[in-house]
């Protein structure tokens, strides 16, 4: 590790777009969108469209003391002008496995462009086998980068970490009807999971252990107020792989909101035996609006202790019953499967009745204890390019069962099913939403938590409910324009229906028709534009205050949204 004090430039990079198009550095199914790409993918024009930044180049550059420059979602080019006109010390690239590519790309342009600029590869690719070797570079992080960019600048790496106030989406739109309101920021109380299941790439990346970068419920409180403060919303998505597991934790910052009578909210990604520990009444008080949940399959071959003891569906009924949407995660393709015996699997996570799904295939990510395995059995596929190992149409090992095509044709079939049974995800989210403000509005003496909690989801289903008539229009079959129909009755006898509430519904199918008009034409990929946030250096060492630093300039190129005729409250 460099021990020099000396102010450094530094630049850190994500990888350079086109995302999502076949060409020599990538492929089409990678695209920059987490929910379009493996969650609500099959929706067509009701899909869930949004763009996440490259978190953790962020949480870095606002931990060390030295003037850093940002670049997320560059193009080659826009990436190549910077590092030319830069004259940074320090270029770190963050990447995942089938990017490689990419970051084989970045490094090189460093290498011809300031050629005494130190490399530094980061993110979930630095996991790979011989990436040394492979990309010429300096050095490789990997686990958690902000400690050890803090040793190798010679700053104090145990210095607290400075949480800085992001947004956590970028672009978002359903039914191309745009969020108009502030997005949900982003709380990230730590990483890693100590659960360890096998195929997890965060647990093992981060050591199958948990590092808190916010340790107390009342620390969480703290951050919390100070980004909402800053923001100007009370919504977070929080970034933490299993958030309740530190149950103590969990009741500090329920404690503490109810004590002061700030009433945040909360998407978050939690195991089942973490959430029925700390109760589902709980989660409602603590303002938990989403929780991502891995049930990944109901065989005996693959019961996970995560999920012992836990009935999922009616898990799933209970949350939704109390206004709390549900992701429920599943896997495709494992050792296990047969095609005689997938279907059960895709018709349990189906029968879940959550409000969204995610379906991936079995895919042994380098640095798990599933690859380790699988290489040691001689299973892995050498011949398969890692830009192909996405886990969204062909399998990175050799299963008796499946080849070719047929585990990508199982993933299309699953999310076809998933939609055509249960209708779009956000008539699913509305109908949640109604859920829990009937629930609570049932509930005799409520308190000033619960009370707070009826309010927003009352505000909450009264804006979502206003989607209904686009909803409506492009409903999948013939179920789901009576869902809406029942759900549209549900709702005007809940709240009643407004003049400017009915043209607003009718401003939503215009947007809606509009955007199912570009797909049609243009296809549905959208491409981020470029952010760029630059850091400046504030003195000789980091103060560690836990305000953090934040950008002193922050140059984005985004898109213009259109106008709505609703402005939507954000899903994270």
């Amino acid at each position: 590790m460099s021990t020099q004090t000396k102010n450094r430039k530094i630049l850190l990079a994500g990888v350079f777009g086109p995302f999502g198009v076949d060409d020599e550095f990538g492929r089409k199914e990678n695209i920059m969108e987490l929910f379009h790409n493996q969650v609500t993918k099959a929706q067509g024009v009701a899909s869930f469209r949004f763009h996440h930044r490259s978190f953790g180049l962020y949480f870095i550059a606002a931990n060390i003391d030295a003037d850093v420059t940002v670049l997320d979602f560059p193009s080659r080019a826009r990436f190549a002008r910077e590092v030319r006109r830069g004259g940074y010390d320090i270029v770190g690239i963050s990447f995942i496995a089938p990017n490689r590519d990419k970051a084989a790309e970045m490094a090189r342009v460093v290498r011809s462009l300031s050629p005494s600029s130190e490399i530094i590869l980061g993110g979930h690719g630095a996991a790979i086998e011989g990436i040394e070797q492979s990309i010429d570079c300096d050095h490789v992080v990997k686990g958690e980068g902000i400690r050890w960019m803090r040793a190798h600048l010679g700053q104090n790496p145990d210095a607290p970490i400075n949480h800085p106030a992001l947004r956590s989406t970028e672009r978002a739109s359903i039914l191309g009807v745009p969020f108009l309101d502030t997005p949900a920021s982003l709380l990230v109380p730590g990483v890693g999971c100590v659960n360890g299941c096998s195929f997890c790439s965060t647990s093992h990346f981060f050591g199958r252990a948990y590092t808190p970068f916010v340790a107390t419920g009342e620390a969480l409180f703290d951050t919390a107020c100070r980004i909402a403060d800053e923001r100007g919303t009370d919504d977070f998505f929080v970034m933490d792989e299993n958030f309740l597991k530190d149950r103590q934790r969990a009741v500090e910052l329920l404690e503490a909101m109810e004590r002061h009578r700030r009433f945040f909210r909360f998407h978050i990604f939690s195991s089942a035996e973490a959430i029925t520990a700390f109760g589902l009444d709980n989660m409602v008080r603590l303002g938990v609006d989403l929780v991502w949940i891995g049930f990944e399959s109901r065989s005996r071959q693959s019961l996970y202790a995560k999920n012992a003891g836990i009935e999922p569906r009616k898990l799933v009924r209970d949350l939704r019953d109390r206004g709390i949407a549900v992701l429920a995660s599943g896997i495709l393709c494992m050792e296990h499967h047969t095609p005689d015996n997938m279907q059960s699997d895709i018709d349990f996570l189906v029968g879940l009745e959550s409000d969204l799904v995610q379906f991936m295939l079995l895919t042994p990510m380098p640095v798990t204890a599933l690859y380790q395995d699988q290489k040691r059995r001689g299973l892995l596929r050498t011949d398969l390019p890692l830009q192909e190992w996405h886990g969204q149409t062909k399998l990175a090992y050799h299963h008796p069962a499946f080849s070719g095509d047929e585990p990508g044709q199982w993933m299309e079939e699953a999310f076809r099913q998933d939609y055509e049974t249960n209708s779009s995800s956000m008539l699913r989210m509305v109908e949640t939403a109604i859920r829990g403000y009937e629930h609570l509005s049932s509930l005799p003496n409520r308190d000033a938590c619960l009370e707070a909690r009826r309010r927003q989801f009352e505000k909450q289903a009264r804006v979502w409910r206003l989607i209904l008539p686009a909803v409506r229009r492009h409903a999948v079959n013939e179920l789901e324009r009576r869902r809406t129909d029942e759900l549209s009755r549900r709702a005007e006898g809940l709240f009643g229906l407004r003049t400017w509430e009915r043209l607003a519904g009718f401003g939503t199918a215009a947007l809606a028709a509009l955007w199912k008009l570009r797909l049609d034409v243009r296809g549905d990929g959208i491409q981020p534009r470029t952010v760029v946030t630059r850091y400046k250096k504030q003195s000789a060492t980091m103060t560690g205050s836990r305000f953090g630093r934040q950008p002193m300039l922050e140059d984005q190129a985004r898109r213009q949204l259109p106008p709505a005729a609703a402005a939507f409250s954000r899903l994270g």
